[in-house]
């Protein structure tokens, strides 16, 4: 397992990240399509992650409604894992009951939420907290003050950031520099194969500012498992079936999954390794978020660390991976010609 620095923070996680949203799901609503996983599990799945050497672990307050913290808290306890070797990260925005505070990025919820998510974590203090997402009711200025303020109590390590627009993210960045506070160290966004929206702006963005990016759903929500295909899925029960998301488009999808069961193939690996060697490959990624139902699907998810893909591999795959091509971004690449 290699491991790569965190933006300029001098702080190091794994190549994979253990992504734990299939952690709980007991009455949980929506979650329950997705999650499933109990505690004697969840133990079976943590020693196997950290027997590989990763260690990086992602969960979120709203996961399962607190589910998943607590039964990874329960699981780091259990297995009696030294707190400095592994790097804790959890979220902050999802509605976590019908309380109409009880959502959002407001002061008052981010602090609620971190002391109500280091109970469930039986842990002292968070590494990684990411805002999961846009509250627009509050301004980016007043987010990043509480952001500030909650590392100042020696709860939260770092901040970080999923599914803002690269605007924001600049603009926040911009907000923190000036006001000396608290900056993102790095961003968690979909990426994968199939789906290769985040080249346009964040990326780019995220090389500028020193942004670390750690891709969640590589796989693109199953699909790049090769148990999907023009008839139909060969799995019964595939989270696709009851839970379709993220949002591709599923025609390119199948013409990918076709490119990669041929590199599978020669390679003598599954489709699903392909689909997550091909996301560590991307220059910009610093650790793939994995996840997995079951040790088998976890074991395998590991093992695509020792897949390299080559130039011409990874050629093929790009003549049919959905590419972005949005405007201003084709003008800027035709316009910079005359500097190449």
């Amino acid at each position: 397992m290699k491991f790569n620095y965190v933006g300029d923070t001098g702080l190091m996680v794994s190549e994979l990240c253990f992504g734990t949203m299939t952690f709980g799901g007991v009455d949980a609503g929506t979650w329950s399509q997705i999650a499933s996983v109990p505690q004697k599990e969840v133990n079976q799945m943590l020693k196997a992650v950290f027997d590989a050497g990763i260690n990086f672990i992602d969960t979120a307050n709203v996961y399962s409604f607190g589910q998943s913290e607590q039964l990874l808290g329960q699981g780091l306890k259990d297995l009696g894992i030294n707190r400095d070797e592994v790097v804790v990260a959890t979220k902050v925005l999802g509605p976590m009951s019908e309380n109409p505070n009880d959502v959002g990025l407001s002061r008052y919820h981010i602090f609620n939420s971190v002391d109500a998510s280091l109970k469930r974590l039986q842990l002292d203090h968070i590494d990684i907290l990411y805002v999961h997402g846009v509250d627009a009711k509050v301004p980016v200025e007043q987010i990043l003050q509480s952001l500030n303020d909650i590392v100042a109590t020696g709860k939260v390590r770092y901040i970080a950031i999923c599914n803002w627009p690269a605007w924001m993210v600049a603009k926040a960045q911009a907000i923190a520099e000036h006001k000396g506070w608290q900056k993102f160290i790095g961003l968690q966004y979909y990426y994968s194969a199939v789906s290769r929206d985040i080249e346009t702006e964040l990326v780019p963005m995220a090389q500028d500012h020193n942004l670390a990016i750690f891709p969640w759903s590589p796989l693109a929500g199953g699909f790049l498992t090769g148990k999907y295909s023009r008839e139909g899925s060969s799995e019964k029960g595939s989270r696709r079936a009851d839970f379709d998301f993220p949002p591709i488009d599923k025609d390119k999808a199948f013409s990918l999954v076709d490119v990669m069961q041929e590199l599978a193939a020669t390679h003598q690996v599954s489709v699903a390794e392909i689909a997550l060697a091909w996301v560590r490959h991307q220059k910009s990624v610093t650790s793939t978020i994995i996840g997995a139902k079951t040790i088998d699907q976890l074991q395998s998810n590991i093992k695509s660390t020792e897949i390299n893909l080559s130039k011409e591999d990874l050629e093929k795959i790009d003549a049919v991976s959905p590419k972005p091509k949005l405007y201003p971004g084709w003008m800027v690449q035709r316009q910079s010609r005359y500097r190449q």
